[in-house]
Order: structure tokens, then C-alpha cells, then sequence
């Protein structure tokens, strides 16, 4: 009887991990077709829409990139990309960005604005299918005197 019980146990448990295992891989599949879906006409695909700086120090590097793929059948043309104030200032490739090809968003933040939280984004005009894409960049500057110690 005992062995029946402990046999029953090991095909369940083989089975439950069969099944596990075949989920975690049709997920990630689904996953990588959803990151790559292609569209007629130009596209961006980012990896992350929303860069946090986390706590930064005063006066510190306020450079970050965000990393886009052209997901499209058709080259794709950045036109324009306007940061929400003065103190974010984007940067863009000025020459088409080819299907497949990836490409860069450069965007500084004014790290001598000391003491306070800041939520700011960039509104990128492009020739894509959605032509407006608005990125996030948020973060926290310490205070000047808090760098000294």
C-alpha cells in the first residue's frame, strides 16, 4: 500500500511540474511576441517608458537613455522631441532609424534643482503609427546641503 501512495505521489508531482514548465514557456513566448509585434508602417518599441532616477545628488550626472526598436515595415522618422520644462532637455537621432534597427532618446535632467521630487516627461513626434509617444523620467534631488556631509 505504502508503495502505491508514494508512486501516486511521483507521477502527480511529475506531472504538476510538466505542466508548470510548458506554461513558464508558452508565457514567454507570448511575452516576445507581444515585445516585437510588427506594424505596416514605422514603429517604436521601448524598453522601458519610464526612466527612475531614484534619489540623486546634487548637482550630479542627470543623463539617461531610453532604448527604442523600430518595429516596423518602414523607416522611422523622429521629428521632433520636446521635454515638458526647461530642466529636461531631450536628445534625438536626426537620421531615419531603419526597420529592426534600434535607436536612442537622450534625456538630461537639471540636477541643481535641490531638495525635491520631480516628475517630468518627453513628447516625441515621429512618422510612426501612433506618431506621439510620451516618455516618463521621475526622481528625487537631494538637498545641497545634504551632498556636503
Amino acid at each position: 500500500m505504502k508503495k502505491i501512495i508514494a508512486l501516486a505521489l511521483l507521477v502527480t508531482l511529475g506531472v504538476t511540474t510538466s505542466n508548470a514548465q510548458e506554461t513558464t514557456k508558452k508565457l514567454k513566448a507570448t511575452n516576445t511576441k507581444l515585445a516585437t509585434a510588427k506594424v505596416n508602417g514605422a514603429g517604436m518599441v521601448f524598453v522601458t517608458e519610464t526612466i527612475d532616477y531614484g534619489t540623486v545628488a546634487y548637482n550630479s550626472d542627470g543623463r539617461r537613455e531610453f532604448v527604442f526598436t523600430n518595429n516596423g515595415n518602414k523607416p522611422l522618422i523622429i521629428t521632433n522631441a520636446q521635454g515638458s520644462c526647461g530642466c529636461t532637455v531631450p536628445t534625438y537621432p536626426k537620421e531615419p532609424i531603419a526597420p529592426g534597427a534600434k535607436g536612442i532618446i537622450g534625456v538630461k535632467y537639471d540636477t541643481s534643482r535641490a531638495g525635491q521630487a520631480f516628475t517630468k516627461t518627453v513628447t516625441l513626434t515621429t512618422n510612426a503609427v501612433v506618431p506621439s509617444k510620451t516618455l516618463t523620467i521621475k526622481g528625487n534631488v537631494l538637498a545641497a546641503d545634504a551632498t556636503k556631509s
